[in-house]
């Protein structure tokens, strides 16, 4: 400690250098917070590499086999996996690689690079190459823009929206992809006619080839004349469909057969598999992915400032519709709404602290610790790399009425001294400088100790793992290093200004303020009689903590508070197999009933998958941005959204918030709270057994949106080529299969530039197989030798039914059966479905059941909250001895822990009786608070008989009296810094805070009243017994 006097006397003497310093610190604090970047919250995304591989319309058994499972095979056993997630659709494989949430992103993908090589030999040869997706963040999907128009076809409003508006977009520094949807892509498409193509003799790669080799530009070097040099290009590039229509196929006798004379050319969308619109009509929608690290609130700026210039250059007609989702509006509410409660905050500590010491200079002396404390954690924050968001603000503002603790405790000691000095006759009064030094270094061993457990109690929150650590870590340090600051700044600065601005306040008022009057005088007619009858004093004290502790088990879990993110995402799935024309219209019925209500300002939906997408979603699924206005209770238009949306026949609805929605995502791999894995091997026995999962969930209450994740038979038109057949007719089934494949789905086979624009050339047959069974089996395919034979007498066609998505995890099949809660805490519901699944189901040999979701998280947090809560009491512990050099002295500075769960568990059980990852963190940080007021008490009655000369009954009543007024006003600045915080617990931005918030008021009014009036009963029968047990030891 003799280092904190040197301090504490260093500050006095320097007092000009040391408030200089902290000017200059305050200022550059200043600086760095205006120009830090903003976001709603920390980047909680888990490190995740996506391996999207594109398989020509395979079906789904095959895509796992031949293409999922080989690149999964290779990823398990990396080095800090810790899940390996694939879907396997039509056409398309999707491996999501999860790595531990410390491993770095740029590593991770090299890791699922160098993995890629010894996969690509084992994938089929005819496949592009795997392609690792961009990295993207739970937060990154910033913003939709909608492009449409009443005068174009669907596919010039996409051509516009691919190649000006999404060109352009990605020209923007921090946009890391734009994802459209909707319109079609343009092709040029070569629709061959199967009996010209045998009256020619000619086949369809006859014509790919033609098209193709006709497509050249070349060179011919260069042409010199005289003094000068040409260059000679030769122009063989198509720029229409008249000259693909030109192009010379063969000859036939000296005729000339061209593409035209074979079929026809058409100019339109291709094959899609998603389909967009805005407010229920037809339009391209575009998804907007920020780059990890960027300023969503700037990028969103310079988007908004692209799109202006853009639409200068729009067709006319083409409107861009950009209020479909921003998070920025989110951002900027949840922000405002912070910033908005850590005014209101500061504005209250102030208050107490004038009301206390009715004096403006040490209310200016101890307000200043405020902004200097909280300016210098913004510099922390940076040089961290954080930014500020309503994590590290929600810190700040938790800690606002902490980070006056010290400084008024400083300022009332040195108040109260001069007071006294003042009251001395003239000959025997100090020097201010004394009176400072020794009355900043008299309270200087309890506010180090105090403050150092508080900043103990805060380490748990940096064990979290996962999303609540990502969410928490931000708001820890901020915590922690503001108070660390506090307490600095109450060693330094506040000593320096006390004795420049204090001297002469003795001068100007003598004894306490009005208020302070009155509480003293109140609280000694209540401290007598807790004195005279301590053991009742002791029994209601423990009754109170039994009848908090009974309270306990009846209070529900959650793991995150709902956000309140001012819009929604709704997802809806139809039955496998549905068409997207017939998914589309269902759409539009759906985005039609959404707009009844009066709250629904804008839809976006994006049905199916788009071309650059990363998510296997299947034509009957529908994805709904809606943007809402102020309207009736939250919870209220849910349910009756619900129940309108159930209106719609054959169609399941689960709604989410668009940052929830993705958290659950990022944790499950499904779009829910709470996801029941079921693995096993049979696709149907895990459909016939996710039913009655479902139906078990749907019966317990609470439970919402309940659903299997859509995997089902659709039905197939299987080509099974015949051996015998083939062999007869002197070919391969690979290369049959090969030729169906380009007649009837297409084959590209070269591109049309134009304007720089370049688009597909497709070949393939007019309307082959489209229809019916019976025009399949008439397709025509080129046998060596046979020419033409219809595909019928090469192969056996037949209806069957197969999966329309195969969904694995670490190297299983899996089927999610998923819900949403309400009306409920999360936890009680887990165990209601866990308790009725596990007596109700009977699963086979090899499968089971395993629970994700929110769940999950929620129980880690809690048992690492438990178990290192348990460590911190034990280490406040050591530091109370450390202290007081004593073990009893360091157990009845404890005891403010149960009185401070007293208030805790009544204020969360009155508000909402849910505890969730937030509250559990405001118990812990409680602990140190309520700690404070003990240390400061036991502190100042050993002070009192030792250095004082008091006796035991007179340093209890006393210095009691004496630290009534620096409890009571770091208590209120503590409790009264939150008030707003709690008040505006609903609104966007104070969904995580406000629990602890409540957590830490209601403890602070239990701890800080017990405190008063337990703490000296106990410190008088503990000294009392040790007094008097020395004369029989001796």
């Amino acid at each position: 400690m003799s280092m904190m006097d040197g301090l504490i006397r260093w500050s006095l003497t320097r007092r000009s250098f040391v408030l200089v310093a902290a000017l200059l610190v305050s200022l550059y604090g200043a600086y760095v917070a205006w120009r830090m970047p903003v976001d709603v919250f920390p980047d909680v995304s888990a490190p995740t590499v996506t391996v999207v591989t594109e398989a020509h319309g395979l079906a789904p058994e095959e895509v796992e086999s031949l293409v999922t499972v080989p690149i999964e095979t290779a990823m398990n056993g990396q080095t800090d996996v810790r899940r390996v997630r694939s879907a396997s659709g039509v056409g398309i494989s999707i491996v999501w690689v999860e790595f531990g949430w410390g491993t770095d992103i740029v590593r991770a993908r090299q890791l699922v690079g160098e993995k890629l090589q010894l996969a690509l030999p084992q994938l089929p040869p005819d496949l592009p190459p795997p392609q690792l997706a961009p990295v993207s963040s739970v937060m990154g999907e910033i913003m939709f823009v909608g492009l449409r128009s009443d005068q174009h076809p669907g596919f010039e409003v996409r051509e516009t929206a691919d190649w000006v508006v999404r060109r352009r977009l990605l020209g923007v520094p921090g946009v890391a992809q734009v994802v459209p949807i909707g319109g079609g892509v343009r092709q040029y498409q070569v629709l061959l006619d199967p009996d010209r193509l045998r009256r020619w003799e000619l086949t369809l790669d006859d014509v790919a080839h033609a098209l193709e080799s006709s497509n050249r530009n070349t060179t011919g070097g260069f042409l010199v004349r005289g003094p000068q040099q040409h260059l000679v290009r030769g122009i063989g590039r198509f720029r229409s469909s008249d000259d693909l229509a030109a192009v010379i196929v063969a000859s036939r006798e000296g005729t000339p057969i061209a593409v035209g004379q074979l079929g026809r050319i058409e100019v339109g969308p291709g094959l899609r598999f998603g389909e967009g619109s805005v407010d229920a009509r037809p339009a391209v929608v575009m998804a907007i992915t920020k780059q990890p690290g960027a300023n969503t609130l700037a990028l969103t700026r310079a988007i908004d400032r692209e799109l202006d210039a853009i639409e200068q250059s729009l067709p006319a007609g083409m409107v861009v519709e950009r209020q479909l989702f921003r998070q920025a509006e989110f951002i900027t509410t949840a922000v405002d709404n912070v910033a908005r409660a850590l005014r209101d905050g500061a504005i209250l500590v102030v208050a107490i602290i004038l009301i206390f010491l009715v004096d403006p200079r040490a209310t200016l002396i101890s307000a200043l610790s405020l902004p200097v404390s909280l300016l210098v954690a913004v510099i922390a924050l940076e040089w961290l790399g954080a930014g500020i968001n309503t994590m590290t603000l929600g810190g700040l503002t938790i800690a606002i009425g902490a980070l006056v603790d010290d400084a008024i405790i400083d300022v009332e000691n040195v108040v109260r001294r001069l007071r006294e000095n003042a009251a001395r006759p003239a000959e025997a009064r100090l020097p201010a400088s004394t009176i400072v030094y020794e009355a900043s270094r008299e309270i200087r061993g309890s506010i180090v100790f105090a403050t150092v457990i508080v900043m103990l109690v805060f380490i748990p929150v940096f064990f979290l793992e996962g999303v609540e650590g990502r969410l928490l870590d931000p708001l820890g340090f901020a915590y922690l290093v503001a108070i660390f600051a506090s307490l600095f700044t109450a060693l330094t600065v506040t000593p320096a200004l006390c004795l420049l601005l204090l001297p002469r306040i003795a001068a100007n008022r003598h004894g306490d303020g009005f208020a302070v009057r009155h509480l003293k005088r109140a609280y000694a007619t209540v401290l007598a009689p807790a004195l005279r009858h301590g053991r009742a004093t002791v029994a209601v004290a423990l009754l109170l903590a039994i009848g908090a502790a009974v309270l306990v088990p009846r209070l529900g879990r959650s793991f995150l508070p709902e956000f309140n993110e001012g819009s929604l995402t709704i997802g809806a799935v139809t039955l496998p197999g549905t068409s997207l024309a017939e998914a589309d219209a269902m759409g539009r019925r759906l985005e039609t009933i959404l707009h009844e209500f009066p709250e629904v300002v804008s839809t976006a939906r994006r049905t199916g998958r788009a071309e650059l997408d990363e998510h296997a979603q299947d034509v009957n699924a529908t994805e709904m941005e809606v943007r809402l206005r102020p309207g009736r209770e939250r919870a209220a238009l849910l349910e009756a959204m619900r129940r309108r949306l159930a209106t719609v026949p054959g169609v399941t609805i689960t709604i989410g918030q668009p940052i929830s929605h993705r958290i659950d995502h990022m944790l499950s791999g499904t779009r829910a709270a709470i996801a029941v894995k079921l693995f096993g091997d049979d696709l149907f026995t895990l459909r016939m057994h996710a039913e009655q999962i479902r139906r078990v969930m749907e019966t317990v209450p609470g439970a919402v949106d309940v659903s299997i994740e859509q995997q089902v038979d659709i039905p197939q038109v299987v080509v099974d080529f015949d051996l015998d057949r083939v062999a007869r007719a002197g070919t391969h089934r690979g290369e049959l299969a090969e030729e169906m494949e380009e007649a009837l789905v297409g084959k590209k086979v070269t591109q049309v530039v134009e304007r720089q624009r370049t688009f597909d050339v497709v070949v393939r047959y007019d309307g082959a197989g489209r229809d019916s069974i019976e025009e399949l089996a008439r397709t025509p395919l080129a046998v060596p030798g046979h020419g033409l034979l219809p595909l019928s007498m090469l192969a056996t066609i037949r209806k069957d039914v197969g999966p329309n998505t195969i969904t694995r995890e670490n190297a299983q099949r899996k089927m999610v059966i998923m819900a949403n809660v309400a009306g409920r805490d999360l936890g009680s519901v887990v165990e209601d479905m866990e308790r009725r699944i596990t007596r109700e189901v009977k699963l086979p040999e090899g499968y089971y059941v395993a629970y994700g979701g929110q769940f999950e998280s929620q129980e880690r947090a809690s048992r690492t909250l438990m178990l290192l809560g348990a460590a911190v009491i034990v280490a406040i512990f050591l530091v109370l001895h450390l202290a007081f050099a004593s073990v009893r002295r360091a157990l009845l500075v404890m005891v403010n822990l149960p009185l401070a769960l007293i208030g805790g568990v009544v204020a969360v059980f009155a508000t909402d009786p849910v505890l969730t990852v937030g509250s559990l963190v405001g118990f812990i940080t409680l602990f140190g608070i309520a700690t404070r007021n003990g240390i400061m008490l036991v502190s100042h009655f050993e002070h009192l008989r030792t250095v004082e000369g008091a006796s035991l009954d007179e340093a209890v009543r006393r210095g009691s009296l004496e630290r009534l007024s620096p409890i009571l006003m770091t208590a209120l600045c503590a409790g009264l810094a939150l008030v707003p915080l709690v008040l505006a617990g609903g609104e966007p931005g104070n969904e995580l805070q406000a629990p602890m918030a409540v957590v830490i008021l209601g403890g602070l009014i239990s701890s800080t009243a017990l405190n008063l009036l337990v703490v000296p009963v106990l410190y008088g029968w503990v000294e009392a017994r040790a007094l008097s047990s020395r004369p029989r030891s001796a």
